[in-house]
């Protein structure tokens, strides 16, 4: 059989592969040789081939010497991820004595999973457990659901793994499939840091609630795509009046509020609390 053309069959790697896995896939050194004198493929560390139109975030990782993992990899992957400051995360093995990089955040150790030697990038166990000791643990939360979401991962899975990370064993005790976003996620996250209750997806008068707080007391958040024209607007107004006319109170959070004014949604929903509108009163019918 013959083999395509070493750049063409770099880039079907994803544009980065180790001379040890070219040699594997049957391409002598002169191949190889001849890519990088050629100026299509260039050489990292001596022993990694990088396309020139390689991900530039994959070729940090291996010139730091080490894996794309944590929000780098997530992002990579599709979940939902924080704001980002542009570094690429990197795992290296624990006993790495010179990584280079400085736009790379390092991570040293190994996850809970083996990962092959000349991989670029972290399994998704792994980049969960890194989001889970780097993280503020409310966006590694939202993260680790967000995988749970769109159904890459099992809790039960997550849950029966030995991370020796008491900040990932912590996220796992906790996760649920229930959130529909990573807003969501942070927000019962934050709510149950407060010591309150909160159930979510519930159904009320047809229509789904994103959160209940004790028996009335209703939440509903505005994402970033949230629409805000006048029949959208008119469409939550008559919501919101129909549940307060059968006893209920909503409160509405967007996703700056959320994200970057929890404390005027703590206030919030503490004073609600504090006024008892979460409580049923007497003759009240759910």
């Amino acid at each position: 059989m013959r083999l395509p053309p070493f750049p063409v069959w770099l880039r079907e790697q994803g544009g980065i592969a180790h001379s040890a896995t070219a040699r594997a896939a049957g391409y002598s050194q002169r191949a190889m040789a001849d890519a990088v004198a050629g100026g299509s493929v260039h050489r990292v560390r001596r022993s990694w081939l990088v396309a020139r139109d390689a991900d530039a975030g994959a070729r940090s990782a291996v010139e730091a010497g080490g894996r794309i993992t944590c929000v780098t990899a997530a992002a990579r992957t599709g979940l939902w991820v924080p704001d980002r400051d542009g570094l690429v995360h990197v795992a290296v093995k624990p006993t790495a004595s010179r990584v280079r990089g400085a736009s790379s955040v390092v991570h040293w150790g190994s996850g809970p999973v083996p990962v092959p030697p000349h991989s670029v990038e972290d399994p998704l166990i792994n980049v969960l457990f890194h989001v889970a000791r780097c993280q503020p643990r409310r966006d590694a939360f939202a993260v680790w659901e967000s995988a749970v979401r769109l159904a890459m991962v099992e809790p039960a899975e997550l849950a029966r793994v030995t991370s020796r990370s008491s900040a990932a064993t912590d996220i796992a005790e906790h996760l649920s499939a229930l959130s529909d976003s990573g807003l969501e996620s942070i927000f019962v996250h934050g709510v149950r840091a407060l010591g309150l209750a909160v159930r979510q997806q519930v159904w009320i008068d047809g229509h789904p609630l994103d959160a209940v707080i004790g028996d009335r007391l209703l939440v509903q958040l505005d994402g970033f795509e949230h629409h805000s024209s006048a029949q959208d607007r008119r469409r939550d107004i008559r919501a919101d009046t129909r549940l307060a006319l059968r006893g209920y109170t909503t409160l509405r959070f967007d996703w700056y509020q959320v994200l970057f004014d929890w404390a005027f949604v703590e206030r919030s929903l503490l004073l609600a609390v504090a006024q008892g509108l979460h409580l049923a009163p007497p003759g009240f019918r759910s």
